[in-house]
């Protein structure tokens, strides 16, 4: 069933806060998770590579898989609907061919575009440095987390971005390749069991300048 409680953006992003306490009484379905990340996965990415991966965790032996790896976010895991683990596929380039003969497929682009486009993609994954590829990655996937906490305030739930776990552990924890798959952070989101804590942001004339 969809929860969606909301539609004012402003509303979205201005109420937002870290939740460490969840409601254990509201278990969000596979099919409306389902949903949430499919619009999480309309943020941008790096030519399109979309090369974000998400585990999503919920069930007892996942969490208790995870617990460990958790560190001090102990309640989160307990509480929360679901951890939602981030992940970066260094090798997201073997899906250019899928993205873009797709589009083809639905007529958003020729195919002669397409074609360049795999040309200069080619290019790219024969050239860049796993480094170089792991810092497209984190930047891809920050922007689906961001993503990721907004749709889930828009369908009624709440968030808290965690980066304090262990990174070098939990791809394998998880069955994933960790020389393949970067961790970028967890999510945890749920009902909201608590209001969470107003924040200070500094002012933008600190953080921005015009040249």
């Amino acid at each position: 069933m969809n929860t969606q409680h909301t539609n004012d953006f402003t509303e979205i992003m201005t109420g937002r806060r870290s939740i460490r306490q969840y409601d254990t009484s509201v278990k969000i379905s596979k099919e409306e998770m389902e949903q949430i990340l499919a619009e999480a996965t309309l943020a941008p990415s790096s030519i399109n590579l979309q090369p974000w991966r998400f585990v999503v965790i919920d069930s007892e032996e996942g969490k208790a898989t995870l617990a460990p790896l958790a560190s001090f976010n102990q309640k989160q895991v307990q509480t929360s609907s679901a951890m939602i683990a981030i992940f970066g596929d260094l090798q997201s380039f073997e899906n250019a061919e899928e993205i873009l003969g797709t589009a083809v497929e639905r007529g958003y682009m020729p195919v002669e575009a397409k074609e360049r486009q795999m040309e200069m993609i080619n290019g790219v994954a024969a050239t860049i440095t796993k480094e170089a590829m792991k810092d497209v990655v984190l930047v891809d996937g920050g922007l689906v987390a961001m993503q990721l906490m907004l749709v889930a305030r828009a369908h009624g739930y709440d968030t808290c971005p965690i980066g304090g776990y262990d990174k070098a552990n939990i791809a394998e924890a998880f069955g994933l390749d960790k020389e393949r798959y970067v961790p970028v952070m967890l999510v945890s989101i749920g009902k909201a069991d608590d209001a969470g804590y107003t924040s200070v942001r500094l002012p933008v004339e600190k953080v921005a300048q015009w040249k």
